[in-house]
């Protein structure tokens, strides 16, 4: 099975650069596509200072849903948003005053990749941080999600200058070799061989799970902070609790792209990791069409094949994400009903395990929760728009009532694919009934999207005002 790889390298264009990302991209170019996966064979996708959010988005949604290994090589630079303070990477237009409709959000990279294996997902990262986004790194730590394996550097702002992508081209160079040895090791070398450059900066090397990281050894370390969300000492591979099991073929968009004339140009099969392309936007003139996401069962991440049956019931007990504590993983099992088409098998397999995190946990647990979402995008998968925007719709109600904020990812997440999904229902009277729903969801939640409560306003106006 072929791997995946994504080659990011991103700054601003003009005074706001602090390091020159793109720079990177010939020395890693020149390696073998094979050997920056680690897989036999290997797609790669390049994006060179990128202009748009969604269009790293659109490539970065393929990526994680191509079978086989990912791995992303991603060089830039990081900067928080004024008003949530949450890490962004910089994008070709990105500015101080714009970073959060300009800036890829930190947060949409973790979202993606959440649902993937640590064994065969990682980021190898050569990140420069300005001094707000700094402060904020190395007192909260770099959240990449429990089940990506992170290796690389964050650098503090250089005191002069254009900074230089160092340990990313430490890497490229070391596999120009033709060898591409466990990530660990392969950080270990490149440390070795820049310890100057790396004086002072925030390490990251985890396999997966809760980690600890620190900076670079120099006169006295600043503490260590956390890689992620959980207990400090987690062993790695180790789920915090309310954190999804990896596997189930979820759509994993945090801000779905709607229908036209509202959302993007389509995705094209130049947007997914079947060649290199050095189109930094993902567009191509003359297709205004919405994003066709349908049924996906055929693009799934790659896990073993599992029968339904093996899994048996549902425990009592479902575990602190929501899964069993021990046995076979049901999400494998509901994986291959899907790639089966045995939708109905698939739904109704979640809806035990949702029933019995609900009895554990709660019906508003985040155990509960993750289950709804499984089968909002397992009704997705069936083909069934109407079912899978209740299920969001009920979803984003569910967090709302828990006291989880508006402007929370999961939260604007919920909302947004309930107005995907929306968008492809082709019955008009469901269309009218669900509409209202939405329309008084998308004024507590606008989302990142401007215009985003006009455009369910409008559509609702013609549906009803159809005969």
């Amino acid at each position: 099975m072929p791997g995946t790889v994504l080659l990011l390298a991103a700054s601003p264009v003009g005074r706001g650069r602090l390091v020159d990302a793109a720079g990177v991209l010939p020395v890693l170019a020149a390696v073998a596509p094979a050997v920056l996966s680690g897989a036999d064979t290997a797609n790669v996708v390049e994006l060179a200072d990128p202009l748009e959010p969604q269009a790293v988005l659109t490539r970065l949604r393929a990526a994680a849903a191509a079978p086989g290994p990912l791995t992303v090589y991603l060089t830039g630079q990081l900067h928080l948003d004024r008003r949530q303070h949450r890490p962004h990477l910089a994008l070709a237009r990105t500015t101080a005053a714009t970073v959060r409709y300009t800036a890829l959000p930190w947060h949409w990279i973790r979202e993606e990749l959440r649902l993937r294996s640590a064994a065969d997902t990682a980021l190898v990262v050569d990140l420069h941080a300005d001094a707000e986004a700094w402060k904020h790194i190395t007192e909260h730590g770099l959240d990449c999600g429990p089940y990506t394996a992170v290796y690389g550097r964050v650098a503090p702002p250089a005191r002069r200058g254009l900074a230089e992508p160092a340990y990313m081209k430490t890497v490229a160079t070391l596999l120009r070799s033709g060898h591409r040895p466990p990530l660990g090791t392969l950080h270990e070398q490149a440390l070795s061989r820049i310890p100057e450059e790396t004086r002072g900066n925030l390490l990251l090397a985890h396999a997966g799970g809760w980690t600890a990281v620190g900076t670079a050894t120099t006169a006295p370390a600043a503490p260590a902070v956390p890689l992620g969300a959980g207990p400090a000492g987690g062993a790695p591979g180790a789920a915090p609790p309310g954190i999804p099991a990896p596997g189930i073929p979820a759509q994993g968009i945090p801000v779905p792209e709607l229908p036209a004339p509202w959302g993007p140009a389509a995705a094209r099969p130049g947007d997914r990791p079947g060649e290199r392309s050095d189109d930094p936007s993902g567009d191509r003139p003359g297709d205004q069409s919405g994003v066709p996401v349908g049924d996906r069962s055929g693009e799934l991440a790659g896990r073993p094949p599992a029968d339904p049956e093996s899994v048996g019931d549902p425990p009592a007990d479902p575990g602190p994400a929501g899964r069993p504590s021990g046995g076979s993983d049901p999400h494998a099992a509901i994986s291959a009903a899907v790639r089966d088409g045995l939708h109905q098998e698939a739904d109704g397999l979640a809806a035990r395990y949702e029933e019995a995190a609900a009895r554990a946990h709660g019906a508003g647990s985040e155990q509960a929760l993750h289950w709804r979402e499984v089968r909002a995008d397992l009704a997705m998968f069936a083909g069934d728009p109407v079912r899978s925007c209740r299920a969001w719709l009920a979803v984003a109600e569910a967090r709302l009532a828990a006291g989880q904020a508006a402007d929370a990812p999961a939260v604007e997440a919920a909302v947004d694919r309930a107005h995907h999904q929306w968008g492809r229902i082709e019955d008009p009277a469901s269309a009218r009934e669900l509409g209202p729903a939405l329309a008084r969801l998308r004024l507590r939640v606008p989302g990142r999207r401007r215009g985003a409560l006009e455009n369910v306003q409008r559509q609702l106006g013609r549906l009803q005002a159809a005969p």
